[in-house]
């Protein structure tokens, strides 16, 4: 499904991303993780073209991120991604949020979209909330708003960047249960965080980052119980004490 293939990128002289490369298959969760400027949302932003890239490539799905030719906006509609700071329209109802990139790029009804809509809202908890506007939700409710958007466009993978980093502690769970939800349905999943334990129950595979390479991009079981690199039994050590 994402084909990373020697990523490398630059801001300036700062090299962010070294020789990137990993694979992720159709149904599998994988969890990037790593110490803060480690280069995770870096990467994850450029497989779906929201940050250039300057050498490698990225394929998703058969189709070439870093290629001249590539329509990104297409790519983006099937693509799904939720952002650590939800990135909800504030003007606009929950409904509407959720309706509007259906009717805009896909092409749906208003009726259509607003169904869909509703369906998502429900499957996420939150039906009851759909005429309200986002500032009157919890953080948490917001985030799970950002994800029945996402999956409004029936997106082939979903990509995370620090879904839960923004919220209060307790907020986190309500997310991950969704997260977990959509892993166990089958969806393919690429989610950059700090919460181990999600990483324990649902990932299939760990990738750790440190200073823009992959150090790590091994099945969970051997990640937690035995990494390979000094790095990562430190990064594991400081996180899982907490």
């Amino acid at each position: 499904m994402i084909q990373i293939s020697n990523v490398g990128k630059h801001y300036g002289a700062f090299q962010v991303l070294k020789n990137c490369t990993t694979t992720i298959n159709k149904g599998e969760v994988v969890v990037v993780c790593g110490p803060s400027g480690s280069g995770k949302s870096t990467l994850i932003k450029c497989v779906n073209g929201l940050e250039p890239f300057q050498s490698g490539d990225i394929v998703v799905n058969g189709t070439s991120v870093g290629a001249a030719g590539t329509n990104l906006s297409k790519l983006r509609a099937h693509v799904g991604m939720v952002f650590q700071h939800f990135e909800l329209f504030p003007h606009m109802s929950i409904t509407d949020n959720l309706s509007l990139a259906q009717v805009k790029v896909l092409g749906r009804s208003e009726d259509e979209a607003r169904d869909k809509g509703l369906k998502l809202l429900e499957r996420v908890g939150l039906k009851a909330h759909a005429h309200k506007f986002p500032g009157q939700l919890s953080g948490g409710q917001q985030q799970r708003v950002a994800i029945a958007r996402a999956l409004a466009m029936d997106p082939i993978c979903m990509l995370f960047d620090e879904p839960t980093s923004a919220l209060d502690p307790e907020m986190v769970n309500e997310v991950l249960d969704v997260m977990t939800e959509l892993a166990q349905e089958g969806m393919t999943m690429m989610c950059v965080t700090h919460e181990m334990g999600f990483a324990k129950r649902v990932a299939n595979r760990v990738i750790f980052m440190d200073q823009g390479s992959i150090i790590e991009d091994d099945q969970k079981e051997a990640f937690f119980s035995n990494p390979q690199s000094e790095r990562a039994r430190q990064f594991l050590a400081k996180i899982l004490q907490h």
